[in-house]
């Protein structure tokens, strides 16, 4: 886990006045993970933003991919007027970007206009009261992720003009771990290393995928809400830099059924709050080989995650697109197990030591960041609150396991799973639980007013 990756207010105050910086992003997560905000010239953010913050309006976190406001939400409406929230600068967060020219970048938190108290429904402020909800019982998260794209030759103004149709991936050929590929898209791929290393979100590795066309990079592990952000300006950073270059990344689940879905996996862990003892690690604990070098809070929260992944799936998968991911054989899991270093199933435990962890395998690369990292650490401390226990270790091939639960196979299983779910309002709250609902709702009823491509094929001249 990397130290310091940040520059201090001090030091930004000092760039904006030396004139190498003139532009502050002012940025939060939208309800999809998409970074949204203000751009505000560096004397306006001295003189007025640093200390006031900006205001938004509030339908930002209650519309869908289009920007449509979707009606049924409590937080905010027609009804209510769609007035403005508070954007306030996290001082912890201040990234210089060195792909758009002299700009730093603030994460923000939002707030309630009259009341001054932040807001529960924001991405943000979900992942928090996980995190806070973690240290009422004395642990520290930490988390990690690994997420895929896809690179591609087309521009997105080309794709778009395609319908897109018929567009190039930038390998022929599944490119996993290859060198010689890799290295014809390094003048993509090493941009994407260098300067987020430069923006302050480490990067460990980069890598070839089981796609065409497909990479994986891999950042340092960090605490859960800095590991969100640090999600946010890779996904954002990796479409603005191929974008600058003539080319295009897509974080779609499935773009291809022909090829490998895209996943976001997930690794946590439990540290205690001074982030000195990892209580994951079950090596000193009796019977270290029956036990599989896991705590016995690590069985705890494995079984918890275990226990609400079906319910919990609108926070992983949380558009149509998701659920194409989840097919056999292919990489991403249909079981909700776990195992020893298994690939075929929901969750693999890894790593030794204090190192030791789990790695959630269902999100894809279309989850925001923030609702999947609070998935994750709701149901492992719900498993932890009721002490639940762990089942042994599945063996084999996971896709072909009689006696596992399955991954909702389709949006409106997982709606109906979530709405239904007496965990997730225990977890989150009612708040929280309805905006989720009503954002997935939205999304249901959208592809439900679109006639598909497939639908054209099928029937257009048939039926």
């Amino acid at each position: 886990m990397s130290d310091r990756v940040h520059v201090t207010r001090q030091e930004l105050e000092d760039k904006i006045r030396a004139g190498e910086i003139d532009t502050v992003l002012m940025a939060f997560p939208d309800l999809q993970g998409r970074l949204v905000g203000k751009r505000t010239t560096g004397r306006f953010f001295l003189d007025s933003v640093a200390d006031a913050g900006t205001e938004n309006c509030d339908y930002l976190i209650a519309c869908d991919m289009d920007n449509n406001p979707v009606a049924g939400y409590r937080f905010t409406s027609y009804e209510s007027g769609y007035g403005d929230m508070l954007a306030a600068a996290d001082w912890d967060t201040i990234r210089i970007i060195p792909w758009v020219p002299k700009t730093a970048m603030i994460m923000c938190d939002l707030f309630d206009v009259g009341s001054g108290e932040l807001i529960e429904v924001a991405p943000r402020t979900i992942l928090r009261r996980q995190v806070d909800a973690a240290a009422e019982l004395g642990f520290l998260p930490m988390v990690a992720s690994e997420i895929e794209f896809y690179l591609f030759k087309d521009t997105y103004e080309e794709a778009h003009a395609k319908g897109y149709r018929n567009l190039e991936t930038h390998s022929p050929w599944l490119e996993d771990y290859h060198v010689l590929q890799t290295t014809k898209d390094e003048y993509i791929i090493g941009q994407l290393r260098r300067n987020h290393e430069l923006a302050g979100v480490p990067v460990e590795f980069s890598k070839g995928e089981a796609g065409r066309g497909q990479h994986e990079i891999n950042l340092d592990y960090t605490t859960a809400v800095e590991m969100a952000d640090r999600n946010s300006v890779y996904k954002n950073g990796a479409k603005e830099m191929a974008a600058l270059s003539g080319r295009s990344i897509s974080f779609m689940a499935k773009w291809d059924m022909n090829d490998a879905g895209s996943s976001c996996h997930i690794h946590s862990s439990l540290w205690s709050m001074d982030g000195a003892t990892a209580v994951f690690d079950g090596h000193a604990e009796a019977d270290p080989e029956t036990n599989h070098g896991m705590s016995t809070t690590f069985r705890h929260y494995l079984a918890g995650l275990i226990a609400t992944s079906r319910e919990f799936a609108l926070l992983w998968a949380p558009t149509i697109n998701s659920y194409k991911r989840f097919q056999p054989a292919s990489w991403a899991p249909t079981g909700i197990g776990w195992g020893l270093d298994n690939r075929t199933l929901g969750y693999r435990l890894v790593g030794h030591g204090k190192g030791t962890r789990v790695e959630c395998r269902i999100p894809g690369s279309d989850a925001n960041s923030y609702l999947a990292f609070a998935g994750v650490l709701a149901g492992g401390l719900y498993g932890i609150r009721h002490e639940l226990e762990l089942g042994a270790p599945f063996t084999g091939n996971g896709y072909e396991a009689k006696d596992i639960p399955r991954i909702p196979w389709n949006i409106c299983d997982a709606i109906e799973l979530w709405e239904h779910s007496t965990i997730a309002k225990e977890c989150f709250g009612d708040d929280v639980h309805h905006h989720i609902l009503t954002a997935a709702k939205g999304e249901w009823a959208a592809f439900n007013q679109a006639v598909t491509d497939w639908e054209l094929r099928r029937y257009w001249e048939r039926v």
